[in-house]
């Protein structure tokens, strides 16, 4: 997986985590309160069902009360209030119905087949005991009462909610019921609009979660495409400047070798050839001059060996692998106090030696281009180099007191402040700190190495 699309995975993945820890949150919240919404529903069906019942019963009481108020218990009064009850109906499938305490059926007007049977025995497909609920109900003192009947529009056994009472004198229960399916299909209807609802809601979610990782993933592209053409752009900076760097130091190290080594190893061979001819002579005078010419050209070779050993440091100083940074800067400031003629004041303190070789070898050629800037441009009399050691890192800091410069108008100029840009470039490949100030009483270099860059 390239980086691009981890960066892209990595932001697209809390976001779809985020959006689906929120859908199951709004799911569970949608169906908690679809749950308490329904029971409160039911509740209300339920309550009206229970205020009717008793309103049926009341009224269905006092149809018969002249008649059971009266004191005659005999059987024509009885036939009469049976006769009052059944021609009481309400809806297709609203009656009343009556029984003695003993579970035998004295009135049923939709199920006339019942009559005379004692059901006190009969239990529903729950295996409840029907009538004998309905009698334990009424013996205390009435009440409503939920159980199993076949309603008599379908034939089928729906659940019923009863309200039934106790007539003592004669030793009756009465009682009415209505059939709940119509609830039931309500609250069915109630259920699928939620399911429906939370569904729906589900899609919206999920439709805005793949809108949102699209729009994260186009930005991400967008992105990575735009920072890819910057980077681009700035490798192939980066890629002239090694090359500009890379031929300066081949044009540098072709006029060190032609005009220095290169002339003095021809004058070094036109010597030896002098001295050669004069030695094949044969005269004693001649052979002197000839051991004068050989001494002259060892001379020369030493010189020679020396301008080796000069550029030989100045591409990479052996005392640097060997004795250190501080050793190296040192040195690198007695040479450029020689070469230049201008004082340099090198100080160490504390422990400079726990940087890693490519942190030590970018201070040191920080601290060449630095002495080549100010040698080039700064005019000054004075150079103050100073190594610190702290506990996590190496701070150095070159200081002269020259004229200064626009520290940062030169680093903003394309043809000019390559060598300042050098130096940020290798502190920043080693993840280092670098400052410039200048001004016209002089420039400081500040730059800060930690130990594990």
């Amino acid at each position: 997986m390239k980086l691009r699309q981890k960066v892209i995975f990595l932001a697209i993945t809390p976001l779809i985590l985020a959006l689906c820890a929120i859908a199951l949150a709004v799911r569970h919240q949608s169906v908690l309160l679809a749950q308490q919404q329904r029971a409160t529903i039911q509740q209300a069906y339920l309550s009206s069902k229970e205020a009717e019942l008793k309103h049926y019963v009341a009224l269905a009481s006092h149809s018969i009360s002249h008649l059971y108020d009266s004191g005659r218990d005999d059987q024509a009064t009885r036939d009469e209030a049976m006769r009052i009850l059944a021609s009481l109906s309400y809806g297709d499938d609203g009656y009343f119905f009556l029984y003695d305490m003993q579970g035998n059926t004295l009135m049923h007007p939709r199920q006339p087949e019942l009559v005379g049977q004692n059901l006190l025995g009969l239990r529903d497909e729950n295996g409840r005991p029907t009538i004998q609920n309905l009698l334990q109900r009424a013996r205390a003192g009435g009440g409503l009462e939920r159980y199993m009947w076949v309603k008599p529009s379908t034939h089928k056994p729906v659940a019923k909610l009863g309200y039934v009472i106790a007539m003592p004198k004669w030793g009756w229960m009465m009682g009415t019921g209505i059939y709940l399916d119509d609830v039931d299909q309500a609250l069915e209807k109630i259920d699928v609009q939620q399911s429906g609802n939370i569904h729906n809601t589900m899609l919206w979610i999920a439709g805005i979660a793949i809108a949102a990782a699209v729009a994260v993933a186009s930005s991400g592209l967008a992105l990575n495409i735009s920072e890819l053409r910057v980077a681009d752009a700035k490798l192939k900076v980066l890629a002239q400047r090694v090359v500009e760097s890379q031929e300066e130091e081949r044009a540098r190290l072709s006029r060190d070798l032609h005009d220095g080594i290169s002339q003095w190893l021809v004058s070094i061979k036109l010597q030896i050839e002098a001295g050669m001819i004069r030695l094949s002579s044969g005269l004693p005078a001649q052979q002197q001059a000839a051991h004068a010419v050989f001494e002259h050209a060892a001379d020369q070779l030493s010189n020679v060996m020396g301008e080796v050993r000069r550029i030989s440091h100045n591409l990479r100083p052996a005392i640097l692998d060997d004795l250190g940074l501080a050793a190296a800067l040192h040195h690198l400031a007695k040479e450029y106090t020689l070469s230049s003629g201008t004082p340099v004041h090198f100080e160490a303190s504390g422990c400079t030696d726990a940087l890693p070789e490519v942190a030590n070898t970018v201070l040191f050629r920080l601290a060449q281009e630095a002495l080549t800037n100010i040698e080039r441009h700064a005019a000054a009399s004075r150079i103050d180099i100073a190594l610190a050691g702290e506990a996590d890192g190496v701070t150095l800091r070159i200081r002269d007191d020259g004229h200064g410069f626009d520290a940062e108008g030169i680093a903003l100029h394309p043809q000019r402040g390559i060598g300042l840009r050098n130096m940020m470039e290798r502190m920043d490949a080693i993840g280092g700190r670098f400052a410039i100030r200048s001004s016209s009483d002089g420039t400081l270099v500040t730059a800060y190495a930690a130990n594990n860059s």
